[in-house]
């Protein structure tokens, strides 16, 4: 029953206008061409004509022929992508058009040929149209196959007729997901033939959707191909389509955000077929997979080093503090990338660190020298003692205490390992003769409104004081996505639980980079490094958390508020609405990289940060958590109590920012 559905739908979309014409056109000219051979190029003494008898035959054999094939939807089809039920489609037409031509020559008042000569210009015809087709799909194929995966045409060509001729689906296959395939070029049609060739596939295409007018209206190997306008959730309804698959190799981001925003509102559940080349394959990425969040959020995904900053650290030892977290583990493996004198590993917990490094090890055996430090920034002996060992030509400063909520109540701790921590690897790399130090801070210590960005502002302050041989930077930056305690695995815990998920603040919006963006960024900014600046990276479009926990229920194939509830439960403390990434926004100075600025914000002396330092070691010495905080509260002007901020949120450039 569906699958007479499927092709009444079939037959109700209209052909594409301009593309018959052409084919008709072109096959008509070989029809020409097949009678002047056989009536004037040929002359028989038996069925002699004269030029008027000449036009009047081929009248009779094209209205003979042409009506048949249009009938028979012969130029329905997309010839590119021809297999041999085509061919035979149009064998079988063009049978049938001889007849007809044999039969009408005989009544019609026009000069007679005979029977013999008849057929040999409807074989003739047909050999010619066959090979023209072939010509175009070869033309297409040495195109496609030559220009883009390097192997010879010949064998490439071979190889695809051999698959043609595979035998029919099985009548008697397992069910199999209705899938419309988003794209009916190349890679889309390669994965409906996979999926029509293997009988256990556990997708059966249902049809194209596509912009190309050429397509749109046609049907490929049997599968109709409909406009954005036509694939609506009630035709796909029809044909049993329950899945939506992107097959468009090079999709940016986007172009991903705007077919989301389109085909979520079918219901289907959205996925993407990873462009199947050689190294995808070899990879295991040739698949049919989920959509993920991180695509809908990141700008398309470009190598943001350049040789500049590949130059920078070749060949250099580099030491990375928090080498065994989120940001920290995916700069080892930008740094391994370049070819490195060395990678020392410092952390404090031991299996994030062990687990970068068997990942380096399996990658790049004995051709990295990685090592591994455990120890604590609050160390200073240890610390010491691992630089100058080493002696690290660069450091990455990447260790620190930066959940929020855990800090608000741990602030003692906040501020020993991220204040002191920042302060005793400064004066380690200093007296190691470290040439660059790079600390990685946070948009939170803009503006504090809680421990942590108040301990990492403070980091700040002493990077951007230190004066000396070593050249001092921080890199500023957003929320990562992916990062250990971000809200996108707790959103995927709470999905794969049934639900609810939870956000605090249906209003809150949030910047978001990939990890592997945000760490080559960091690098480059590296690069760039004189003494004492403060880079801020460009976050791109802000998101606001609801709409991404929506966006995460659809992905999952539910529905939010239905299948899936979303619960408000309330800002967490020192939480904001919206996060900044500027002390102030038009102190701002453009660097070689677009996606790189530097904040204009005169740095403290180094006088001035010692007795903010002195009066933080002394409320430390306490070990009580008030006093603490207090210091910190005073040795940060900007800290600020995040009732004030959030209570102008909604008047924020980043409100109107998403809003528009």
């Amino acid at each position: 029953m569906l699958a007479d559905k499927a092709e009444k739908k079939i037959h109700r979309v209209p052909t594409n206008i301009r593309h018959l014409s052409v084919l008709l056109l072109v096959d008509m000219l070989l029809l020409l061409v097949m009678d002047v051979l056989m009536l004037k190029a040929y002359p028989s003494s038996l069925s002699p004509v004269t030029a008027t008898g000449f036009w009047l035959q081929f009248l009779v054999g094209a209205v003979s022929i042409f009506p048949v094939r249009i009938i028979g939807r012969l130029y329905h089809h997309v010839w590119r992508y021809g297999r041999t039920a085509l061919y035979l489609r149009l064998m079988v037409l063009d049978m049938v058009g001889g007849v007809v031509y044999l039969v009408l020559d005989s009544f019609l008042p026009v000069e007679h040929i005979t029977a013999i000569r008849k057929l040999v210009i409807v074989a003739l015809n047909l050999l010619a149209t066959m090979s023209t087709r072939f010509l175009y799909q070869f033309s297409y194929e040495y195109e496609w196959l030559h220009g883009r995966s390097g192997g010879h045409p010949l064998m490439n060509l071979l190889s695809g007729i051999m698959r043609s001729m595979g035998g029919a689906q099985s009548p008697r296959m397992p069910y199999r997901v209705g899938i419309a395939i988003v794209g009916a070029g190349r890679v889309g049609v390669m994965l409906a033939e996979e999926l029509q060739r293997n009988p256990n596939a556990h997708y059966l295409p249902k049809c194209f959707i596509d912009i190309d007018r050429d397509k749109i209206g046609r049907s490929i190997n049997g599968i109709p191909v409909f406009s954005e306008e036509e694939g609506r959730e009630d035709a796909l309804d029809r044909l049993g389509v329950q899945e939506i698959v992107f097959a468009l190799p090079q999709m940016d981001a986007g172009r991903k955000q705007q077919l989301f925003d389109l085909y979520q509102k079918t219901g289907c559940r959205l996925k993407i077929y990873d462009y199947p080349t050689a190294m995808a394959v070899e990879k295991g990425k040739r698949q049919v997979r989920d959509f993920a969040i991180e695509e809908l959020l990141t700008r398309s995904a470009v190598d943001m080093l350049d040789d500049s900053a590949r130059a920078c650290y070749r060949g250099q030892t580099v030491l990375i503090t928090g080498g065994g977290g989120s940001i920290g583990s995916e700069l080892c493996r930008q740094i391994a990338r370049i070819s490195p004198k060395a990678l020392v590993i410092v952390d404090v917990y031991e299996n994030g660190a062990y687990d970068i490094q068997q990942e380096l090890h399996i990658a790049y055996g004995n051709s990295l020298a990685v090592h591994v430090e455990i120890l604590s920034v609050c160390d200073v002996e240890a610390l010491r003692r691992v630089f100058m060992k080493y002696r690290p030509d660069i450091v990455l400063h990447a260790a620190a205490h930066k959940h929020v909520p855990l800090m608000e109540h741990n602030c003692l701790e906040a501020v020993k390992n991220n204040v002191m921590g920042t302060l005793n690897t400064v004066e380690a790399a200093e007296e190691a003769g470290v040439g660059k130090f790079i600390m990685i801070s946070t948009d939170k210590a803009v503006n504090p409104t809680n421990v942590m960005g108040a301990t990492k502002r403070m980091c700040e302050m002493i990077v951007q004081s230190r004066q000396g041989n070593t050249v001092f930077s921080c890199t500023r930056f957003g929320n990562v996505l992916g990062s250990n305690g971000s809200v996108v695995p707790l959103f995927k815990r709470q999905i794969s639980n049934g639900g609810p998920v939870t956000i605090t603040d249906r209003r809150i919006i949030r910047y978001f980079m990939t990890i592997p963006e945000a760490s080559q960024l960091v690098l480059q900014s590296g690069v760039m490094a004189r003494n004492g600046e403060l880079f801020v990276l460009d976050m791109g479009k802000p998101v606001r958390i609801l709409e991404l926990a929506e966006s995460m229920i659809r992905l999952s194939g539910m529905v939010p508020y239905e299948d899936i509830q979303i619960v408000e439960t309330g800002l967490r403390p020192g939480e904001k609405l919206y996060e900044e990434l500027l002390i102030q926004q038009e102190s701002l100075t453009k660097t070689e990289n677009e996606l790189i600025f530097i904040e204009r914000d005169a740095p403290l002396t180094p006088e001035a940060v010692a007795e903010k330092i002195d009066s933080l070691r002394a409320a430390v010495a306490t070990g009580e958590e008030g006093k603490v905080k207090a210091a910190l509260m005073a040795a940060v002007p900007s800290y600020r109590a995040p009732e004030e901020v959030n209570r102008t949120a909604a008047q924020a450039r980043e409100f109107s920012q998403v809003d528009g």
